[in-house]
């Protein structure tokens, strides 16, 4: 259907709240729409004429750029997160779609972006992080923030705890938050997991020993709660733990005071225990399985941490949180995850928790060079049956898939990065480095040893 002759694509363009504008094959500016000048602070005169580059200094121009992809592969791409830098400096954060752009006889002649403004959404997100936090610990769930309004309590008091569970949950943060809100925390926090251990040795590494107790003991050595001293034991994974230990943590709790291996008088155990376990203690204990004397004696307070898949609201939260975390460690600049990535982790059922989330931004900081994290930094599991449909830029062939047949180990996703930045740029190896923020020698050593460096 033609448009009616009082209705221009000029005025169409005028109107929409998206930044849209056109290059020509040169990346020189062809167009640029009333909100493309909101959003970039530069006026559409100014605009006009100049290479894209020199008017968005986006975080993707200097090899990702998606116009550059979209007349490539002749095709669209569409929802890449990335930044751009106003003239007064400041970082505008933003969502692109491109296209190749053809005349009527279908020659291509250049492309058309459009960008759409995030900054409301990212302050909303900065908002909402640090609403509710204690230590390390963030969240915005109903469940968690009702743990967290009883944490200075429980900190205050001397009661054993137990924190339940799944792996990952962040039960060794939550004894962590209860020790530095107590007035222990100037003392040890010490911990020691009781699943790692055999029997002989798990019972000398809380208890110690003394010098002549066996074979080797050719001096006393101190037990964990020795080390602990009048602070904070954690003994985690506590479900594990054999029973005849179990007898002898029991008398711990009842008479804070304990027998090193080879000793021949009690020691005072003044430390308080924090346990935890991603077990079913009730179960256990009905089974035999653990003590039930010393299920009720540690659960005079328990705390129950949900699984992260029960408090989705949470992810973006955590995903600022342990970006901001390893942009401190690693010195880099990372503004965040894109718009797909954060869709496709909202799906995610997160059987390994928090912590499987933390590991993922880990690996994600590793193949990001700057700018937002996109589906191609991602861990190669997450890129499979929990991908997003394709979409444009997302087909068969494309990156979803290249990404989810791609390499296993570190190394090989560090040799497949600098590989592909270097078909990207037409092997120009400096060009190659400043994407990976990465020195020559250190692709030379990349591409050399398979992904060493």
């Amino acid at each position: 259907m033609a448009l009616p002759r009082d209705i221009s694509c000029e005025t169409i363009m005028e109107s929409v709240a998206d930044g849209v504008f056109t290059v020509d094959l040169d990346w020189r500016i062809t167009s640029f729409n009333r909100a493309a000048a909101e959003i970039t602070g530069v006026p559409p005169h100014e605009a006009l004429g100049r290479r894209c580059r020199d008017v968005f200094h986006s975080s993707i121009c200097d090899g990702a750029c998606v116009l550059r992809a979209c007349i490539e592969q002749d095709m669209p791409l569409g929802n890449r997160s990335v930044f751009i830098l106003r003239p007064d400096g400041c970082k505008v954060p933003v969502s692109i779609s491109g296209a190749p752009l053809r005349d009527r006889r279908g020659r291509l002649m250049g492309g058309v972006e459009t960008f759409r403004d995030l900054s409301a959404l990212h302050l909303m997100r900065k908002q909402l992080d640090g609403q509710h936090t204690v230590e390390d610990i963030v969240t915005r769930g109903a469940a968690m923030i009702r743990l967290l309004g009883i944490l200075p309590q429980v900190a205050a008091s001397d009661a054993p705890v137990l924190v339940l569970g799944e792996s990952g949950t962040g039960k060794e943060l939550f004894a962590r938050a209860i020790h530095n809100l107590s007035p222990r925390r100037g003392r040890p926090f010490v911990g020691v997991n009781c699943g790692a251990l055999p029997e002989h040795l798990l019972e000398s590494e809380l208890f110690g020993y003394k010098a002549g107790a066996f074979t080797d003991a050719r001096r006393d050595k101190p037990g964990r709660f020795a080390l602990a001293d009048d602070g904070t034991i954690f003994l985690d994974e506590i479900g594990d733990m054999p029973l005849p230990l179990q007898v002898k943590l029991l008398r711990v709790l009842q008479e804070k005071a304990y027998e090193p291996l080879g000793a021949v008088r009690p020691q005072a155990a003044p430390a308080r225990v924090i346990a935890a376990t991603n077990r079913d203690l009730e179960r256990l204990a009905g089974e035999g399985g653990f003590r039930s004397d010393l299920y009720y004696r540690l659960n005079v307070v328990m705390l129950r941490l949900p699984a992260l898949r029960e408090r989705p609201e949470d992810i973006p939260l955590l995903l600022d949180h342990f970006v901001s975390q390893r942009n401190l460690l690693s010195g880099k600049d990372i503004e965040g995850v894109s718009e797909d990535v954060l869709h496709l982790l909202l799906r995610y059922p997160f059987p390994g928790n928090v912590r499987e989330l933390e590991n993922i931004i880990e690996y994600a900081f590793i193949l990001c060079p700057r700018g937002f994290i996109q589906l191609e930094h991602l861990p190669e599991y997450l890129l499979g049956a929990h991908a997003p449909p394709a979409g444009p830029g997302l087909a068969a062939g494309g990156t979803v898939a290249a990404v989810a047949a791609g390499p296993r180990t570190m190394a090989a996703a560090k040799l497949a990065a600098a590989r592909e930045a270097l078909r990207r740029h037409g092997g120009r190896v400096m060009a190659a480095c400043r994407e990976l923020d990465i020195s020559k020698d250190t692709l030379r050593r990349i591409l050399k040893g398979g992904g060493a460096g």
